[in-house]
């Protein structure tokens, strides 16, 4: 199955084993020492990652240590960035909009029922 890393970062859990391995390689092990959950479920996460191209492993020995490869988040950078871009203009629309409202606005008194 073909995965990509928009479905990587869709998981918290794998968001956060991308945070924990960031700054350093770690063995399985180690990685998953940092999470309350089954070291299979640790596992299946990581077999995600690595599909998705975010994570490597690689053998050392007899331990298996996990590298970040964060140069695939530059996909979601960039689909994001095409958003912000397009909900600036939009905002940024909007408020010559109602700034021009407000200038044209001219005082009416408020209207009130007669008894």
């Amino acid at each position: 199955m073909r995965r990509d890393v928009f479905q990587a970062i869709a998981d918290p859990t794998r968001r956060e084993i991308i945070n924990v391995i960031a700054h350093r390689s770690m063995n399985l092990n180690t990685v998953a020492d940092q999470f309350e959950i089954s070291r299979p479920a640790i596992s299946k996460h990581i077999k995600i990652l690595a599909q998705c191209g975010l994570i490597t492993i690689k053998q050392v020995g007899r331990e298996r240590y996990c590298e970040a490869k964060l140069q695939k988040l530059n996909e979601v950078s960039q689909w994001v960035e095409q958003y912000r871009a397009f909900w600036n203009q939009k905002l940024d629309a909007l408020e010559e909009f109602l700034a021009n409202e407000e200038n044209n606005k001219t005082f009416k008194p408020l209207k009130t029922k007669k008894k």
